[in-house]
């Protein structure tokens, strides 16, 4: 299968909050797309962010998605204040922190 390209990788998950991350929040974003080069500069920034752990774009309504951590809520108000306000040509976002996950699979239902 990995000869073939269907397995792509062997990866090691960490487990954040055992490291004691406490805080995880989603953010999803609607970019001014008046700008030509504002996918790629608000992409640049929030790459440069270390708590950043992962960047997702989209379709719709929503350009891009990115899930963030934190050590605890006051680290998590100064990553905000610091590195997610000042983020480039943002239009609307939204904020979703993690609770709980329930299901977390990556196997095909076959």
């Amino acid at each position: 299968m990995k000869n073939t390209g269907v397995l792509r990788a062997i990866e090691t998950r960490i487990d954040w909050r055992a490291l004691g991350w406490e805080v995880e929040v989603s953010l999803r974003f609607t970019l001014d797309k008046t700008e030509p080069r504002a996918f790629d500069e608000f992409i640049a920034a929030a790459r440069a962010v270390p708590e950043v752990i992962e960047i997702q774009t989209f379709l719709g309504s929503v350009d891009l998605r990115l899930s963030v951590i934190a050590r605890d809520m006051a680290h998590w108000q100064q990553i905000y204040r610091d590195s997610i306000l000042t983020l480039p040509h943002v239009a609307d976002s939204d904020a979703l922190m993690l609770v709980s996950t329930i299901k977390d699979a990556a196997e095909l239902p076959l």
